[in-house]
Parts: C-alpha cells; structure tokens; sequence
C-alpha cells in the first residue's frame, strides 16, 4: 500500500461500517476500511436482503397456489429450491458489488483482510492470504465488526443437521421436517420461508409469547395466523436434547409443566440471538470496557479509549442495520464537529419482521408503557375493515396505537399484516417530529390504501374511527 494513514480507520464494512466510511469521505476525512470478507456485512451477504429474496420467492409460490382465489389458473406449481438460492445469491452479489462502487466512487480505500488494535491508532493487518500487510494508523478508528449467531451449550449447530441462518440460506437439502429454536426475527423468518414451501415446521421458544419484543397483541394476531396455515409453535417451552443420527436429528422439548416430547426432523435451525464479534480484534490493547459481550459507548460511539469508537451490533442492541448505519453517521458527524448533531433515540428505531403475516413496530407496547407510569389511551383498527386489504385479498391483520392521554403524544405503533414493514415508517416520522394524536387526525390519507389503517388507529384511540 502506497499510503497507511488516514484521518478515518474502519474496522468492518458492514452497513454500519461502509455507510460511516461514505459518510466520513463526504465530510473531506481521508478514510479506510478493512474488511475481511464481504463488503456490506452480514446483512447483505447472510441477512437481511438475501433472506428477502428467499421470502419473496415463498410468497409468490403462495399466491400461486391460491390463484384460484383470485379468479386466476395456475397449474402444476412446483419450486426448484436451487434456483431460489441462486436468486437469493444473485440479489446478495449484485448489492455487494453496489458496495464497493460506492465506496470507490467515494475514494474510500479498502483493504482486503483482518484487523486488529495495536494501540496507539496502529491497527495490524492480515491480509485474506494469511500474510502480514503493513500497519495502518488512524487519527480515529472506528471498531464496526458486527456479530455472530449465538449458540447454547448442547445445542451448538454443527453445519450439517443443526443450522444457522447461514446453512439456512443455502440448505443442502430441502428438510421435509424442521424445528426452530427461537421467534425472534431470524428464527419466524426462516420458519415462515420453508413453512409456506411445504416443510412441517415446529418453533421452540423459550418466553410466553412468539417475536417476544413485540406488543403482545400484535403477536397474539400473528400467531392466530401462522398456526392456522398449519405452522407449528410452542411457546414457554425449550429444547433441552439434541439426539443427532445419520441424518435426523431427534428435539427434546421440555414444556412449562416440566413435561417432555421428542420431535425427530430432518434439520434443526439455531436462531437464539447473536453476540458482538468483540474477540481477536486487539480490545485487550486499549482501554476499551466491554459489556455482556458488546462494547460500551457513549451516545456518540465514543469508547472509554480516545480516538476509539464503535457502531453497529458490537456496540450493543438493537442489533439491526438501521441502527448500525445511523450510529455510523452520528458518529462521524460528531468526529467532525458538525452542529446539530443529535443522539439517537433507540426508542424511535423501527423494527420489522418479513414473515407471514408481516409484522412491524416502533416505540413503546402498551404494556411497556404502562410500566413507564404513562395512562395510555389504545387505539385499533382491523385489516378487516378497510377496502384496498380486501381487495388484495389480505383481510387478516391490525394496526394499534399507543397515546400519552395527558399530552397526546404518540408512544408506539404496532402492525401485523401486509406489507406493514413499509406502512411503518410513517409512524416513525411521526413520532420523530412529535406529531400528537391531532396532527395524526387532521392528516389526509391517500385512499384506497393500507396505511389509511393508521389513519383510523388513531381516530379510533380517541373514539372517533369512522369505518369500524
């Protein structure tokens, strides 16, 4: 390398770590980022967009097996399940590639290898060939490694029978029977994908309640739903054995009652959660505190090591890209000096689910809310009742709304049904701006649409819904 220095060094180029890289070079920072093996993160490459790819791909399979429904014909529907991992990987290849234009069209170095902190602004570099690159310093360094799925002791996936979502994006066969350990996002996402093509699927979740963050309303309606497509859940339960054969693999679930079943499937996928990837990135050569496995940061990303910071899913829940990518921006800006730079407010990321139904949310559940001391007025409005949902043949689903009832402030939002992961951000700006509910109400939805829902949820909060 021609030069080993800069203003802005980046460890990791996740969605936290290339979008602070971008961020970093429009504000004149002569920036880098080393990354040890795919631009864009786990996101990109073993996340969030190919698992959409695999989920669109479920979903048009089950429009076309309800064809009839729609006064449509569609006969001998099949899948190949190669394809639909060749699609997911093309989607996957193609935004990678996006990543490094960008970053070049930006004039970001990129270094190919491992990083490690050396102290000092040094970071040691390893190249993807195993060989030692030349040493790289930083006036600020920016640790975004991101994380790794978690396992749990006797349960630790194997690659063969026991998966990951990265063996579950690209299965070596397609299991007829499947169990999942986890409802959090990944876990009902992949539940959702293999379900809706056919596999007998079973998820394992350990809290009273499937997509436990979620409002339990919420989950309660998409729990109705899943189990009446004929997908297995149960909740208040874990998985106590994994008894491995030739190619099976036989679950021990233990229930609430302290009763066991033995369910033998064809695969079992692992989604209890990630952890910060904190190990081997040189942390025991600064002064930088970690905490339950992920970093500790101040709101500006700074670590208790000067000239050090960090972003994204190694600094801590939520561990989601959005919030990576922000972080990065907020951290950068601040390294800049620029005025008006705000922390973020957790409390107004949004979080979706990409299952069947859909579900999505912001802010507070009426249940957290009611701990934080607020008197709440609720408001609900059914897929039910509103036309373009019918018409898409969606009638299943709700929207709810939690007010302040002293001040009118709009403390969370929660969806379940179609396409409420892009209905959601609406509710994110309103919250964002402090909108009250008499903004909300005096607001012109478009119609027939389905955000005309989020419309009536709030009238109805206030006894004023009109179409219920």
């Amino acid at each position: 390398m021609a030069d080993t220095s800069f203003d802005i060094l980046i460890i990791g180029g996740g969605p936290g770590g290339y979008v602070a890289a971008i961020r970093a070079a429009q504000l004149g920072f002569k920036t880098c980022v080393v990354e040890k093996q795919h631009l864009g993160g786990i996101c990109l490459n073993w996340g969030c967009i190919p698992t959409k790819a695999l989920l669109r791909s479920a979903e048009i399979y089950h429009y076309m097996q309800h064809a009839d429904a729609y006064g449509l014909s569609a006969k001998d529907v099949s899948f190949d399940i190669d394809k639909v991992i060749a699609r997911s990987r093309g989607v996957s290849k193609q935004l990678n590639g996006g990543v490094g234009h960008l970053l070049k069209k930006n004039k970001v170095t990129v270094v190919d290898g491992t990083g490690v902190l050396k102290g000092g602004g040094k970071v040691a570099v390893t190249g993807t060939d195993g060989k030692a690159l030349p040493d790289l310093t930083g006036k600020h360094i920016i640790v975004a490694t991101g994380a790794r799925p978690r396992a749990l002791p006797g349960l630790e996936p194997d690659g063969k029978l026991v998966w990951t979502y990265f063996e579950a994006l690209k299965p070596d066969i397609f299991p007829k029977k499947l169990l999942v350990i986890g409802s959090g996002a990944i876990g009902i996402e992949f539940a959702s994908f293999y379900h809706t093509l056919g596999a007998d699927v079973t998820v394992v979740e350990v809290m009273t309640q499937i997509m436990p963050v979620e409002d339990a309303e919420i989950s309660a309606v998409a729990r109705k739903k899943m189990e009446k497509s004929g997908l297995k859940i149960m909740t208040d339960a874990k998985v106590t054995k994994l008894a491995k054969g030739a190619n099976t693999v036989t679950c021990t679930v233990e229930g609430k009652d302290g009763k066991t079943q033995e369910i033998t499937v064809d695969r079992v996928i692992s989604a209890v959660g990630v952890q910060g990837n904190i190990e081997g990135i040189g942390l025991e050569n600064t002064k930088v505190k970690t905490d339950r496995g992920c970093i500790v940061i101040d709101e500006y990303g700074r670590t208790a090591e000067h000239g050090v910071y960090a972003i994204g899913d190694v600094a801590g829940p939520p561990m989601l890209a959005h919030k990576a990518e922000h972080e990065g921006v907020i951290c950068v800006e601040k390294i800049k000096g620029l005025d008006g730079v705000h922390p973020m407010d957790k409390n107004h990321i949004p979080g979706c689910t990409y299952c069947h139904p859909q579900v999505a949310s912001v802010g507070l559940t009426e249940a957290k809310a009611k701990e934080q001391g607020y008197t709440v007025k609720v408001g609900r409005f059914p897929f039910l009742g509103n036309g373009k949902a019918i018409a898409l043949g969606e009638p299943d689903g709700l929207v709810k709304t939690v007010f302040d009832e002293k001040t009118g402030q709009l403390l969370g939002a929660h969806m379940v049904g179609a396409e409420v992961t892009e209905l959601i951000q609406g509710f994110v700006i309103a919250m964002g701006l402090e909108t009250t509910e008499e903004d909300l109400m005096h607001t012109v939805f478009p119609h027939p649409t389905l955000s005309e829902m989020m419309h009536e949820s709030v009238l109805d909060a206030y006894g004023r819904v009109i179409h219920f």
